[in-house]
């Protein structure tokens, strides 16, 4: 399965957010408007989501910063240590 560029899916998460917050400012903006939809459209499509929410979450999901893995015993976990 081909996954999308992190870069690309912060930078419209980014832009995501940033045109949420002038369609509030301006409901009546038409242009920005059509924007945001355009980039929720967008987040959709690249996240494999329905609806703007769903797509959100997957992104900020997908953009978290990864959680190192531990080396236990010769070999990698994601976790804590076990006891043998």
């Amino acid at each position: 399965m081909l996954l999308p560029d992190r870069n690309t899916i912060d930078r419209l998460l980014r832009s995501y957010r940033t045109q949420e917050r002038l369609v509030l400012a301006r409901p009546h903006d038409l242009a920005a408007r059509r924007r945001f939809e355009d980039t929720a459209y967008t987040l959709c499509v690249l996240m494999g989501e329905r609806t703007a929410g769903a797509a959100v979450r997957a992104a900020e999901r997908y953009t978290a910063p990864r959680v190192p893995l531990m080396k236990v015993g010769g070999s990698a976990r994601s976790g804590g240590v076990t006891a043998d």
